[in-house]
């Protein structure tokens, strides 16, 4: 009985906003005022501008944190965010930001502002993997892969391993460096024929919450692989995935109606009191951001580490999915990235 009522407090904990995170345990507390100083550190934050990847920002602005490279596809966005930031922190914080405009699903223009970041910095402590597309209808990108696949997975690896090279120096210094990227529970939705064994098979429309909860758990195996073949070389690399929680974002208050018209409602009005707030939604993403010490995990609010579906602990599957990642990647950027020298290694 006591296990089932300790399931029922971390679900709680885990999703529902307000009170919730209390009901964690003492062992899996964590709120953004425990986020330490992150002074002489430099992060960067994809889907800065709003949301959850802004509540980030945010924070590690407020702990002193030296440089945020903040990537988004709007520069709209970013002045938002930018003005919010001076006039909550100050110029002197908002001035610590340096914006990078660069669409996930462009993938030569994210391996040029993975340049572009390295030629400004020597070192990168965090980096926050959090811009995504949402609960929404099937699309193929121009290149004609799954846009889901193409942003949430396939972008933030080529961003991460253009990287590589910054991220082991700065470890290599002993510096403890964190990467983390934005999964969810919704990866439970995917169907459990996926294999990740072919482009034909990541083309199919499983529809809006198939096409989401697929690319969701790619992000966390592919975090999973980084720490079974990253931390291995180097231990001072740590790699965890997060569930944030139903959270009060665009994505579930606008973009929930591109999918469903009408539907939509339910989530984006007649949930509202459960959401957490983009504070609330942040608190996983900075506890593996900034004070973890471990590598390999799946973490939800406020920090309760969950062993994911079993597919999200196949190691197996994980080892296709990146396996078919380099060959996607070498198919369709092969003239543009790969022929003209780019390494396009994962660990």
């Amino acid at each position: 009985m006591a296990g089932i009522v300790d399931t029922v407090k971390n679900t709680i904990a885990e999703n529902v906003g307000g009170a919730g995170h209390n009901l964690a345990s003492k062992d899996q507390q964590f709120s953004l005022s425990e986020v330490p100083d992150v002074s002489g550190k430099v992060a960067v934050v994809t889907g800065g501008t709003a949301g959850i990847g802004y509540a980030c920002v945010r924070t590690l602005l407020a702990n002193n944190i030296s440089k945020v490279f903040i990537i988004s596809s709007s520069k709209d966005s970013y002045d938002e965010a930018h003005k919010s930031l001076v006039e909550d922190l100050g110029e002197a914080a908002a001035g610590k930001t340096t914006y990078m405009e660069c669409d996930l699903s462009d993938w030569p223009n994210v391996a040029k502002t993975a340049d572009k970041i390295a030629d400004q910095t020597d070192r990168i402590d965090i980096v926050i993997n959090d811009a995504g597309r949402g609960i929404m209808t099937y699309q193929l990108t121009d290149y004609g892969v799954d846009r889901h696949m193409a942003v949430n997975h396939f972008g933030h690896v080529i961003l991460t391993s253009h990287l590589l090279p910054v991220l082991k120096s700065t470890a290599e210094k002993g510096n403890t460096v964190r990467l983390v990227g934005l999964g969810s529970n919704a990866h439970q939705g995917t169907p459990s024929d996926c294999k990740f064994a072919s482009l034909e098979e990541l083309n199919q429309d499983l529809g809006p919450n198939g096409q989401y909860g697929r690319s969701k758990l790619a992000v966390m195996l592919y975090h999973r692989y980084l720490a079974k073949h990253l931390t291995s070389s180097h231990s001072k690399i740590l790699s965890n995935s997060v569930h944030p929680g139903f959270v009060d974002t665009k994505m579930s208050q606008d973009d929930i109606h591109e999918p469903y018209p009408v539907a939509g409602y339910a989530m984006s009005v007649g949930m509202k009191p459960f959401k957490k707030s983009q504070w609330e939604g942040a608190t996983s993403a900075l506890y593996c951001a900034t004070k973890t010490e471990k590598s390999g995990e799946y973490v939800c609010p406020p920090a309760i580490p969950e062993a994911g579906s079993k597919m999200a602990q196949d190691e197996d599957l994980g080892e296709a999915l990146m396996a078919l990642t380099k060959k996607v990647v070498k198919e369709k950027m092969f003239s543009g990235s790969v022929q003209q020298g780019c390494p396009f290694s994962f660990y």
